[in-house]
């Protein structure tokens, strides 16, 4: 099996300690497991929103050269003729030494496998977080074609911090585009230009209704392998543990040491 990890660290999160950390656990993670990894520096999609429709703040892209950096890890998508399996994961989560290799736990009668949030061991405060936040992402998009299946929990959504591909049975549903043009979908415009509720929205909420519209044959990966920090209450059980809400950490995280010191 070839299997790749693709990761993404653009600009100034090249001097983050977090970042520097997390993206070297991943890489021992790979020497270990016989995995190839890539982390990409520069942009390449590009992503612009529609400056006369936008609803995103100039800030969000103006200070990346005018496109919106979320959407660049999905050049990944690129790569499927290439490789079996590819896992796409966010530069801020930690691999811990002694974890298995996560494309095993893949069914090979999946195309995307990732982890979602309400299935998680988590904090009171964060679950009523989630059931606020889904009802605002994905309130508008339940349908008979796109069934979020809410319940008291809130709305089913994954968190696309981690994302593992089988890359055959994912690349059908590309409909050969390319990953730009996949982006670039119409149907897409107003994830990517911000509109409503998703002013601050990433790529998480795109890639939640692709899935749903399209019927992605979707793997609910175990949360051990996206452990929310802050917000998972067994974090110590996972092999994954994702720092995110960067802004919100003590020294936005650049105190890893305690961090890592914690969990």
């Amino acid at each position: 099996m070839k299997r790749l990890i693709y990761q993404v660290q653009l600009g100034k999160e090249s001097n983050s300690k977090l970042y520097k950390e997390c993206i070297q656990s991943v890489d021992h993670f790979c020497q270990k497991h016989d995995i190839e990894h890539y982390v990409q520096r520069v942009g390449k999609l590009k992503i612009k929103p529609d400056v006369f429709t936008t609803n995103r703040s100039e800030n969000s892209y103006m200070k990346h050269g005018g496109f919106l950096p979320i959407y660049e890890k999905e050049n990944a998508f690129d790569l499927l003729d290439d490789y079996d399996q590819i896992a796409i994961i966010d530069a801020d989560i930690y691999i811990r030494e002694w974890s298995p290799n996560i494309f095993n736990d893949m069914h090979p009668d999946k195309a995307f496998g990732c982890v979602f949030e309400r299935e998680m061991p988590i904090t009171p405060e964060y679950q009523q977080k989630i059931i606020n936040y889904s009802r605002m992402q994905y309130g508008n998009l339940q349908s008979n074609a796109t069934d979020f299946s809410p319940n008291s929990l809130g709305f089913e959504f994954a968190n696309m911090g981690m994302i593992v591909l089988n890359c055959k049975k994912f690349k059908p549903y590309l409909q050969g585009q390319t990953a730009k043009e996949f982006i670039s979908r119409p149907e897409f415009k107003d994830f990517v230009d911000g509109q409503g509720a998703w002013k601050w929205s990433t790529d998480q909420t795109l890639l939640n209704y692709f899935l749903k519209k399209y019927k992605v044959p979707v793997q609910h990966l175990h949360w051990k392998w996206n452990g929310l920090y802050g917000a998972n209450t067994r974090i110590k059980e996972c092999d994954f543990v994702h720092f995110f809400l960067k802004d919100l950490l003590d020294e936005r995280g650049e105190n890893i040491e305690e961090l890592l010191g914690k969990i």
